[in-house]
């Protein structure tokens, strides 16, 4: 577990997008431009922490951490100064059910205890029912929906650490 690194930027992409392809509702266009996004870490690693997962040398999974500023100028509101917010969390397919994920997240919640933030965010999809579990056995509570456009609805979900 690490920060990506400046020439690993197309392949921590790729594994990304490979993570939510799956995912990507045939009747919304809209998903292949998400994917593009999803797979651009060159464009958001100076805005964000980008960590990834190595398992034998290959990047097997990765996830986006907004720290300071969320990625979008335009997104709804503002991180809050005990916070930090998990995006983009993916791990390949060919890698799951090794423990990636759940290696990242424990990762992510290292650095906001670094960093000395009381409170680990993230939103998620009702299809993806494994990180859910995965969040929810790892102590994270869901705080409710929101409707992001007619037919994706995200999960927002909240980690409270404890004080140090």
């Amino acid at each position: 577990m690490r920060r990506v690194l400046p020439g690993e930027y197309a392949e921590a992409g790729e594994a990304t997008a490979r993570a939510y392809r799956e995912f990507a509702p045939p009747e919304m266009p809209q998903w292949q431009a998400y994917l593009t996004r999803i797979a651009d870490v060159a464009a958001r690693a100076s805005r964000t922490v980008v960590l990834v997962a190595l398992v034998d040398g290959v990047i097997a999974g990765t996830t986006t951490i907004e720290v300071d500023r969320h990625i979008e100028d335009d997104w709804r509101d503002e991180l809050e100064p005990d916070q930090v917010h998990v995006r983009m969390l993916g791990v390949d397919p060919a890698y799951r059910r090794r423990g990636v994920g759940r290696a990242l997240m424990h990762a992510t919640i290292a650095l906001a205890q670094e960093l000395g933030r009381s409170r680990v965010t993230l939103e998620t999809t009702g299809q993806m029912l494994a990180a859910q579990q995965m969040y929810e056995s790892l102590g994270f509570v869901a705080l409710g929906r929101r409707e992001v456009q007619q037919g994706l609805t995200f999960l927002s979900y909240e980690l409270r650490l404890p004080e140090h």
